[in-house]
C-alpha cells in the first residue's frame, strides 16, 4: 500500500514534468529553462504555485497574477500519470515490469495530450520510445511472435525478445505506413502523419508487433465513430477537419497495455 501510495505521488512529479514537455516541445523550447511561467503575463510560476494538482484547486484553475485560465489539461495530465503509476506499482510491485508499463504509460499520455492541442507526436517520445522500448525487451520479455518462433533456438529467450521488439517496431510502422501510402494515392490526400508512424514502432518495440496491430484496429474504429459524432455534432469541414488519430491510437494503447500487462498479470 505504501509503495503505491509513493508511486502515486512520484507520477504527480513526473506528470508535472510531462506538461513542460507537452507545452514546450511543440514550439520547439528547452523543457529546462527557462523556470516555468504563466504564457499570459510571462510572470514566473513560484513553487507554491507549481505543486501538482493542488495549486491548480488552489488558485482556482487562474493564474495568481493576471487571473488567465490554466487549461484542465494540467491536473489531468498530472493525475492520470499518478495513477497508472500506482497502478503498475499496486499490481506488479517494485519490479521492472512495473517500471516498463509505468513509463509506456507517461509516454502514451503525453502524446494524448500533444496530438490533442498540437495535432503533434514529439521524436523525443515516439523515436526515445521505440529505443527505450527496444532496451526495455531485454529486461522485461514480450511474448513470443512471428520473430521468436524464426529465430528460436539460434538465440536465447531474453535476446529473442529484443529481436522480436525490433521486428514489432519495424513492421508494424512499415505495415501501416505501406497501407496509409497505397490508400493516400488511391484518395490523393495524406491520410497519415509520419509522427503517427513513429509512434507505431514504439509501440511495436513496447508490446511486440501483435498488440500494435491490435491497438490500430481498436483506434481505428474507436477514432473513426468519435470523429463522425464529433464532425456532425460540431458541424465541421468532411474535407479539411484534421482528426487527432495519435490522441485515439495512445488512448487505445494505455487501456489494452494496463488491462492485459497490469491488471490481467496480477
Amino acid at each position: 500500500m505504501l509503495e503505491a501510495v509513493l508511486a502515486f505521488l512520484a507520477g504527480l512529479l513526473i506528470g508535472s514534468f510531462l506538461n513542460v514537455c507537452v507545452y514546450r516541445l511543440p514550439r520547439d523550447l528547452s523543457v529546462v529553462r527557462p523556470r516555468s511561467h504563466c504564457p499570459g503575463c510571462e510572470k514566473q510560476i513560484a513553487w507554491y504555485d507549481n505543486i501538482p494538482v493542488l495549486s491548480f484547486l488552489i488558485l482556482g484553475g487562474r493564474c495568481r497574477h493576471c487571473r488567465e485560465r490554466i487549461p484542465l489539461r494540467y491536473p489531468l495530465v498530472e493525475l492520470a500519470t499518478a495513477a497508472a503509476f500506482s497502478l503498475c506499482v499496486a499490481q506488479l510491485g517494485l519490479t521492472w515490469p512495473a517500471a516498463k508499463y509505468a513509463m509506456l504509460s507517461a509516454i502514451l499520455i503525453t502524446l494524448v495530450a500533444t496530438d490533442l492541442e498540437e495535432r503533434i507526436l514529439p521524436d523525443e517520445f515516439t523515436l526515445g520510445g521505440t529505443v527505450l522500448g527496444i532496451a526495455l525487451s531485454g529486461l522485461v520479455p514480450l511474448d513470443p511472435g512471428i520473430a521468436t518462433f524464426l529465430v528460436w533456438g539460434a538465440l536465447g529467450p531474453r535476446w529473442s525478445s529484443v529481436v522480436e521488439s525490433v521486428t514489432g517496431a519495424l513492421l508494424g510502422s512499415g505495415l501501416i505506413w505501406g497501407f496509409a501510402a497505397l490508400y493516400g494515392k488511391i484518395r490523393k490526400r495524406d491520410v497519415l502523419g509520419l509522427g503517427d508512424v513513429k509512434m507505431i514502432a514504439m509501440l511495436g518495440a513496447f508490446l511486440g508487433l501483435e498488440e500494435a496491430l491490435l491497438i490500430l484496429c481498436v483506434a481505428g474504429f474507436v477514432g473513426s465513430l468519435v470523429g463522425v459524432i464529433y464532425i456532425v455534432a460540431a458541424k465541421k469541414d468532411w474535407t479539411t477537419y484534421e482528426l487527432p488519430y495519435g490522441s485515439f491510437i495512445g488512448a487505445a494503447a494505455l487501456a489494452i497495455a494496463l488491462w492485459v500487462h497490469v491488471l490481467k498479470a496480477h
